[in-house]
């Protein structure tokens, strides 16, 4: 449906996330996946969403000066936040450990911010979703890491993953956008973007 009113346009996906391309394909869109490198870095003053959302944008930033009028570029970005601050990919397993047992019986919030940018205008929208793990055992971490290796995932985990499914007690908000990309505000977004 959206597609349809998306035909005059030319979808640009700037992530290497295989979650994140499968839910581009499930809601039935076109789109082109574009990789630019670049540093993710942000400043120390900022905090929760302003993380994501900063680094949504910095990544529309290598591809600004060759967007074309019908062009959609889509950057977002993935945290988790938690005793006040950011968690992101692990460096190695027991970056992966201390960051997946400091979870342990607690809740932390996944924040998802995505950037749609065209030649005129950016816009830039952003989900919070709580999460809360049970106790977890130092040997069902353990075998976690070593089976899934969950170093391409902010906070060390996903969702999807065994760890989700013995481990998460309670979810409040969209799951999708734990997994990697808030589907329903991606969607309401573009619908409003094209509009406009």
């Amino acid at each position: 449906m959206l597609n349809e009113q998306l035909k005059n346009f030319r979808l640009i996906l700037a992530s290497g996330s295989p979650r994140r391309q499968q839910f581009f394909k499930e809601l039935g869109l076109d789109f082109e996946i574009i990789l630019k490198p670049i540093k993710e870095e942000f400043p120390e003053r900022l905090s929760h969403f302003e993380i994501s959302d900063y680094l949504a944008q910095l990544k529309s930033l290598p591809f600004k000066a060759e967007l074309n009028p019908s062009d959609i570029l889509i950057t977002s970005d993935t945290i988790v936040w938690h005793n006040n601050k950011a968690l992101g990919k692990p460096k190695n397993a027991e970056d992966a450990f201390n960051m997946i047992k400091s979870m342990s019986n607690t809740t932390h919030e996944v924040i998802t911010s995505v950037c749609f940018t065209t030649s005129e205008k950016q816009k830039t929208v952003n989900a919070v979703t709580k999460v809360t793990f049970k106790a977890l055992t130092e040997a069902e971490i353990n075998h976690y890491i070593n089976t899934c290796k969950p170093f391409d995932k902010a906070g060390a985990y996903g969702i999807q993953e065994w760890i989700g499914q013995i481990g998460i007690t309670k979810i409040e908000g969209s799951y999708f956008n734990v997994v990697g990309l808030p589907t329903h505000v991606v969607y309401q977004t573009l619908q409003q973007f094209i509009s406009s």
